[in-house]
């Protein structure tokens, strides 16, 4: 198994196996592994035909489920299992979802046990839902719009992301920075990071973004992709804390001009975060993309 650090030349291997072999996960996308695995020790590597990505620090180390046929997903899993023990370490998954989990239990029936984390569940939602916020549920939602078209009547637009404005995003996101205490707060410097990197490759890594501009400033940007055929992730998404409405407001136009061929939005997980999470609820997720970590029932261990 030679485990390697995912580079742009790596792309089509690893959308190959995310497309035949798909889930909603955020995670299940080459630009989020490509981005992320800059700051994370995540290497990847084919494994009896199937893809798994490894986290490995010197007190951990954990796979992914490995994408493949059930037949090879099973005699990868021993591998992996095997891989484990000569480095002398439990057997773990990371990011398993309840579909992955079902199809393992099949294969090695009450062998593993799973523990889901809440804080690494996806919000998935309606197109239809966001783009209109209608329902009474979602009227918090438009009361902010409309303040927002009140405010700035006349004077915003939404426009697409491109190579010709992708120089304004970038003085934004380091305004945002700077709000956000980004350059001193570990997990905000990793973020503001992924987010440059990501307007700086947005055409290599094949993302979508949206702009929203009042007096002609940017004051919002968005970037996503697709990740499975009906369903579009949203990874990011900033905008500056003065221009009121601008977060729903972005979010949107976003989906109204770029997602329509989709019907569910992914807008990936809280982090655990309260504020954030109430406002992911506030939105009213049509259901989660829970995932958990697999390793070996107690009496295997």
């Amino acid at each position: 198994m030679n485990f390697k650090k995912p580079t742009l030349a790596d792309k089509d291997t690893i959308n190959a196996y995310f497309r035949r072999y798909p889930s909603r996960s955020c995670e299940r996308t080459f630009a989020n592994i490509y981005l992320w695995s800059r700051r994370n020790p995540v290497t990847f590597a084919v494994v009896h035909d199937t893809l798994v990505f490894k986290r490995e620090t010197k007190t951990d180390l954990a796979f992914t489920y490995p994408a493949g046929e059930p037949a090879d997903v099973k005699a990868a899993t021993q591998m992996l299992e095997e891989y484990s023990g000569e480095k002398g370490f439990p057997f773990k998954l990371y990011m398993v979802t309840i579909k992955d989990f079902a199809e393992i239990d099949a294969l090695y029936p009450g062998k593993y046990q799973i523990e889901y984390q809440r804080d690494i569940a996806d919000y998935v939602y309606e197109r239809e839902k966001l783009a209109t916020l209608a329902g009474k549920k979602l009227h918090g939602k438009r009361n902010h719009i409309n303040k927002f078209l009140k405010l700035y009547d006349g004077r915003w637009r939404y426009e697409k992301l491109t190579v010709d404005n992708t120089e304004e995003c970038f003085d934004m996101a380091i305004q945002w920075g700077h709000a956000n205490e980004a350059y001193t707060d570990p997990d905000k410097n990793a973020e503001i990071t992924v987010t440059m990197n990501s307007l700086r490759l947005f055409e290599e890594l094949d993302y979508v973004g949206g702009i929203l501009r009042v007096d002609e400033k940017v004051v919002a940007f968005t970037l996503g992709e697709p990740v499975t055929e009906d369903t579009f992730v949203v990874h990011i998404e900033k905008a500056l804390p003065d221009i009121e409405g601008a977060y729903p407001m972005i979010n949107q136009q976003f989906v109204q001009h770029e997602c329509g061929e989709y019907t569910y939005i992914n807008r990936e997980d809280d982090t655990g975060a309260e504020g954030l999470r109430k406002a992911k609820l506030s939105y009213r997720p049509i259901f989660l993309v829970e995932k958990g970590e697999v390793t070996l029932k107690q009496e295997e261990n």
